[in-house]
């Protein structure tokens, strides 16, 4: 473990009012000692590293200038929020971020005050500062009181819909908020589109904001006759020129850009907002993601997201890899189908590297589309370029694709365009927590008609699911996957087409039958060598599909044996549910079959590693052999004993 940093000036801070009684310098101080204070949390936890050193001057002067939490800072995204927790009453607990019982990696309503609205995923900030606005304009009232509301919305996290749709709003209502652009030129993946490329026009626009500002001076000067006149001339002037235009024309004012590190410039810029802003204010800061941590500022992603790490070398402690990760089998099943197809391509929204799609966006570069943060964009791109006649697989979190399921149902579902959804970080993903988790895609998306679902039980089931999705084209197919390792299987050279629909008996056995989706099933088998040495050989199907079920495989297996029980990693009204519909409408349960469906409970479950919250959710191998055992009827030791 690396030495504690010493942080006498930090030390003297307990809550953000502690920071009003420093000078200036003092506070540039306190921000120099805020930042190696976070660059050794984090190498004790691990997380998201460089966003966080993007802000940590950002972060010192909100908190000395506005008046937290009576003001309202929401952070845009959460994992900005490190600095802001060590000032905020967490420092003592800063070294348990991300872990089991520890502080959570994003800001989280009932773990501060200080947080005012959660955020895990992107651009929601400009909406909920507005709310607070309107409801401290009409008398609303919570914890801390209402006064100012602040936004601080990274560039990345400003390429979404969202964003501009509350900035419109705002813009209309006119009321007093403040959104801080944090433009470092580096979300997740290096960002793109048109806005990127506004911003970064803006960097070359400083000196036109001296000529606006002495423009506007200079009109109120001339005779009333002639400031209409004027007036128009400067406006023309604008639209000719780099500058704040889009953001004014959306009617906020708009202040910068600024170096976002200077507190020479950040503290009395804040200060005079502060004081004067009547309205919407719009206030654009440059920094630097990973700024003064030279390992994260030469790191590809600015040090995104880090194991722990050493600080001197800023050298990764990871765990040895036994097996290729899904989202690796993945992206190389997805190459070596597109050099064979022609047709195929792949969407993905900022996550060309976490969906696996990296090396498909070298390899076939015209071919690889990453939207940005858009969702909603994303699916309906997809739609169109399978009505096109491209075979698009669109590649997103099975946490990130909720936000585009309404173009999931009418753009893609209605239409039965043969879209491929691959669906990654299904299930409970450990540290990044409820937020993160892939709870509700088999439910969501398998109660669409048309639509066909598929999980993979190991890394070989999902080459064999991709070469399945490539060679579907009578509507859409999404298939799952979790984050981390495989189990360790041997991957077959191709991948083979599977029959849509049909699942596969992996043990013959008797009295209880365990039909699995997806990757519990290796946990099956565990929890099926405990069942073997009571006396109990289950029967254990790999289901493939949820949607089409494999109607005979099911039916076949209630009518042999006394019980069956389903196991998936999702929520209540997925693979289980269907199951129990196909067993009631075929009339099974009159013959007196045991059912039992195993899912993800109806809770949302806090970080930890993804062994402790699936045992949490009660779906590992030991809660698999009880549950058998209680459906056959057979009390343990435990059992009796409680």
């Amino acid at each position: 473990m690396s030495a504690r940093p010493q942080t006498p000036l930090l030390d003297q801070v307990t809550l953000p009012e502690d920071l009003k009684r420093f000078s200036d310098s003092e506070l540039t101080q306190i921000a120099h000692e805020l930042r190696s204070e976070t660059i050794s949390a984090v190498s004790e936890t691990g997380g998201h590293l460089g966003a966080g050193l993007g802000v940590v001057e950002l972060t010192v002067a909100l908190h000395a200038v506005f008046d937290m939490p009576r003001d309202k800072l929401i952070w845009d995204v959460g994992h900005q929020c490190y600095p802001h927790k060590i000032l905020t009453g967490r420092r003592d607990r800063i070294r348990t971020l991300r872990q089991e019982g520890g502080l959570s990696g994003f800001t989280k309503r009932s773990e501060s005050v200080f947080d005012p609205f959660g955020a895990a995923h992107s651009s929601t900030s400009i909406s909920a500062a507005l709310g607070f606005a309107v409801a401290r304009d009409l008398g609303g009232q919570c914890d801390g009181g209402l006064g100012d509301a602040i936004a601080v919305i990274g560039d990345g996290s400003i390429t979404a819909g969202m964003a501009y749709e509350a900035m419109n709003n705002a813009g209309h209502l006119g009321k007093r908020m403040f959104v801080v652009l944090n433009d470092n030129d580096m979300s997740i993946a290096p960002p793109v589109g048109a806005m990127s490329e506004y911003l970064s026009r803006l960097y070359a626009g400083e000196p036109f904001q001296e000529l606006r500002s002495a423009a506007k001076g200079a009109v109120s000067l001339l005779p009333e006759p002639f400031r209409e006149g004027a007036k128009r001339a400067k406006d023309v002037l604008k639209g000719m020129t780099v500058g704040g235009t889009l953001f004014e024309q959306l009617g906020f004012s708009y202040v910068g850009p600024i170096d976002g590190h200077d507190m020479d410039q950040l503290l009395p810029l804040l200060r005079t907002l502060r004081q004067r802003a009547t309205g919407p204010v719009l206030l654009h800061v440059i920094t630097k993601k990973g700024k003064g941590y030279a390992p994260a500022e030469a790191a590809r992603d600015k040090g995104h997201a880090t194991a722990k790490f050493d600080v001197p070398t800023g050298k990764q402690h990871k765990a040895p890899s036994n097996a290729p990760s899904y989202t690796s089998v993945f992206g190389n099943a997805l190459v070596e189908a597109a050099a064979e197809d022609s047709r195929i391509c792949a969407v993905t929204a900022a996550m060309p590297d976490g969906t696996g799609l990296g090396l498909f966006a070298e390899r076939y570069p015209s071919r690889c589309f990453d939207v940005a943060i858009a969702e909603q964009h994303g699916v309906t791109f997809s739609a169109a370029l399978a009505a096109g006649g491209m075979k698009p697989f669109c590649a997103m979190y099975s946490t990130f694709l909720q936000r585009g399921y309404d173009q999931v149902v009418h753009d893609v579902a209605i239409q039965r365009l043969p879209v491929r959804f691959a669906i990654d970080r299904a299930g409970l993903v450990g540290a990044d927590g409820a937020t993160h988790a892939g709870s509700f895609d088999v439910a969501f998306m398998a109660n669409l008609p048309g639509m066909v679902v598929m999980a993979a039980a190991d890394e070989a089931e999902l080459k064999h699911m991709v070469a399945t999705a490539a060679a579907y084209d009578d509507g859409p197919i999404a298939f799952r996957y979790p984050r981390g390792e495989g189990v360790g299987v041997e991957l077959p050279e191709r991948g083979e087409v599977l029959e849509i629909g049909k699942g596969r008996v992996v043990q013959d056995g008797s009295r209880v039958a365990l039909l699995s989706f997806g990757t519990r099933l290796e946990e099956t088998r565990k929890a099926a060598e405990a069942l073997v040495a009571r006396g109990i050989t289950p029967t254990i199907a790999d289901a493939r599909f949820a949607k089409p079920l494999d109607r005979d495989m099911i039916l076949e297996l209630a009518a042999n044996h006394e019980a069956l029980i389903t196991i998936e990693e999702g929520a209540v009204g997925g693979f289980g549910s269907h199951v129990a519909q196909l067993l009631a409408d075929e009339g099974v349960f009159d013959g007196g079959l045991k059912y039992r469906s195993m899912v993800l409970p109806d809770t949302f479950i806090d970080q930890a590693s993804p062994k402790a919250m699936y045992d949490v959710a009660a779906m590992n191998a030991e809660q698999i052999e009880a549950k058998v055992l209680d459906a056959l009827g057979i009390a343990t030791l435990d059992s009796k004993r409680a």
